[in-house]
C-alpha cells in the first residue's frame, strides 16, 4: 500500500501558515509527499527544502490570480499537487496549509486505509474537525464552518477539488466516503486581532475585487470574533509537530471568550439547540455521500 501525502502553499511566511507543522504531521505514514510551491515572495521555499526529507517533492506552479470567483485558485493549484503523485500511489492524504494531524490519529488512519484498500464502495475517508480560534487554547463551533471533510482519497481518475478546495468530486458527482474516527485540526484561525483582520483581506483577495475587501474589511488593528456561535476551553494536547509554534507564538485574551454572548438570530438559536441536543445539524451543507 503506497500513500502520497499533497498540498500546496504559497508565502507561508508572510501569513503564518503552519506548512511545515502540517506536513510533519502526516509525513511519517506517507511514502512521498508532494508540494505545489507557487512562487512565494519570502522564504516559504526554504522551510519547504529544510524539512529535509527523501519523500519531499516540491513542483513550482503559477497561481492564476485572476480568478477572483470563489477562490478557484486553491482548487487550481490542489488538482496540480493532486496530479503530480507518483500513478503506483493508492492512497492520496491531502492537508492544507494550516490543518495539522495528531500523532495519535496515525495508527487509526493507517489501519483505515488498510481495510478499505480493497473495498471499491469507499473512495475517500471522512475526517472530523475541531477549528482552533483566536489562540491555540480555544476551538469554535459555528453553523458557518465545516463539521467533517475528506482528506483521504483513492488514486481514482477523474477526482477534482471542488469549489475553493474544502473538498473533493469525482466525475462532478459526490465522493463515497466512510467517516473515520480521527479529527484534523484546523489552526487558521488563530492569530491576534490585527493579524487576523490582515488574513481576511488577504484571504479575500482570491473571492471578491480590491473595492468590496476595503468596503467589509477595512485595515484595522481588532477583530470581530463573532463568527463563533460557541467558544470552547481546549484542555488535551495539540499535535507534537505544532507544540513549539504554540510555545513561541501563542498568546492570551485579555477576556474570557467562552463568556462572551453571541448575538444569534431567532433561527441560529433555535437550529443550534437542535444540533445540542440531538447531534443533528439540520440544512448541513455535505460534499460527500457517507455509506457508513
Amino acid at each position: 500500500m503506497k500513500v502520497t501525502g499533497f498540498t500546496f502553499i504559497r508565502n507561508a511566511v508572510i501569513n503564518d501558515y503552519p506548512i511545515v507543522e502540517a506536513i510533519n504531521s502526516i509525513l511519517p505514514i506517507c511514502d512521498e509527499f508532494v508540494v505545489a510551491h507557487g512562487g512565494s515572495t519570502d522564504e516559504t521555499l526554504e522551510l519547504l527544502k529544510g524539512i529535509n526529507s527523501p519523500k519531499i517533492k516540491i513542483i513550482d506552479t503559477v497561481w492564476d490570480e485572476s480568478v477572483r470567483e470563489g477562490g478557484r485558485t486553491f482548487a487550481l493549484e490542489t488538482d496540480k499537487a493532486f496530479k503530480a503523485i507518483s500513478s503506483d500511489t493508492d492512497w492520496a492524504f491531502y492537508i492544507q496549509g494550516d490543518e495539522v494531524v495528531h500523532e495519535k490519529y496515525l495508527p487509526v488512519i493507517k489501519k483505515e486505509m488498510e481495510l478499505c484498500l480493497n473495498d471499491s464502495s469507499v473512495e475517500g475517508l471522512l475526517f472530523k474537525y475541531l477549528h482552533f480560534y483566536g489562540s491555540y487554547d480555544y476551538y469554535a463551533i459555528s453553523r458557518r464552518w465545516y463539521r467533517r471533510e475528506i482528506r483521504v482519497l483513492k488514486n481514482l481518475k477523474g477526482i477534482k477539488s471542488y469549489r475553493d478546495a474544502q473538498g473533493f468530486r469525482i466525475n462532478d458527482r459526490k465522493i463515497r466516503v466512510k467517516e473515520i474516527d480521527a479529527y484534523i485540526y484546523h489552526y487558521g484561525w488563530v492569530k491576534p486581532p490585527h493579524a487576523l483582520n490582515n488574513k481576511v483581506r488577504n484571504f479575500n483577495k482570491f473571492y471578491h475585487n480590491d473595492e468590496w475587501i476595503d468596503t467589509n474589511y477595512p485595515k484595522a488593528d481588532t477583530f470581530d470574533y463573532g463568527n463563533a456561535d460557541e467558544l470552547i476551553k481546549f484542555n488535551l494536547t495539540h499535535p507534537v509537530s505544532i507544540r513549539e509554534r504554540i510555545t513561541n507564538n501563542n498568546w492570551e485574551f485579555s477576556f474570557d471568550p467562552t463568556k462572551v454572548k453571541r448575538k444569534l438570530s431567532f433561527r441560529r438559536k433555535l437550529l443550534k439547540l437542535i444540533e445540542k441536543y440531538t447531534g443533528y445539524r439540520l440544512f448541513e451543507y455535505k460534499n460527500y455521500k457517507k455509506i457508513r
